[in-house]
């Protein structure tokens, strides 16, 4: 009976613990590639596993509690499962993001950015977001991943734009994915994110060195 009771706990502890320790991996092998818009993204098994690595740090820990409530429903054995389905949609991603990227200029990275601020108010975001907090209380991992692709999608976006090798970027990325996972949709709070991010993407395209890390150094 104590063994199905801390279930949750032991699935929560471990879903954060390997998040944190993505974190750590994904440092490693982006130190020296983030070249801003003009990152190239190398072969794709060293993407692939960087992806990955990237993806487990900035969703599970939005997704932990879920991964806990799926342990505690379905036993041990459910959490790694809900968690290895949840990731696999955003490895699907992944490969996407490599087929079509290519490096890049200012301009272009400032125009998904304000297209990514403008994301934020299409009732489709609003659907996908709605469901990926339902499917995260109640849903299985593969449904809750790629409820939650279509919610982040602008945000991952604007990452893949600025420089998906950035640390940076990743974490303010990763903290509003995690917010809007866990908060409801607010007006107050949504609104003027959504302008925030167009007015990044605007003053990308108008002033890009203001913008540090967008461009390679001299």
């Amino acid at each position: 009976m104590t063994a199905v009771r801390t279930t949750p706990a032991a699935a929560l502890t471990a879903t954060l613990g390997l998040a944190a320790a993505c974190w750590v991996v994904s440092v490693w092998p982006t130190t020296g590639m983030n070249m801003g818009a003009a990152t190239r993204l190398g072969s794709f098994a060293f993407f692939a596993a960087a992806w990955v690595a990237m993806m487990a740090a900035m969703m599970l820990p939005g997704a932990a509690a879920a991964v806990a409530r799926a342990a505690r429903t379905g036993g041990v054995r459910a959490a790694p499962l809900f968690a290895g389905s949840y990731l696999a949609a955003w490895a699907l991603v992944g490969v996407v993001v490599y087929a079509l990227y290519r490096p890049h200029g200012t301009a272009a990275a400032g125009a998904v950015t304000i297209a990514a601020g403008a994301y934020e108010f299409a009732p489709l975001k609003r659907h996908f977001r709605r469901r990926c907090r339902e499917s995260l209380r109640s849903g299985s991992g593969s449904g809750s991943g790629l409820c939650c692709v279509g919610s982040s999608a602008g945000l991952m976006a604007m990452l893949v734009a600025l420089s998906v090798m950035s640390v940076t970027w990743m974490a303010v990325t990763a903290v509003l994915v995690t917010a809007q996972k866990l908060l409801a949709p607010r007006a107050a709070l949504d609104v003027p994110l959504a302008l925030a991010i167009a007015a990044l993407g605007a003053l990308i395209i108008v002033d890009p060195s203001s913008v540090p890390g967008l461009t390679p150094p001299m």
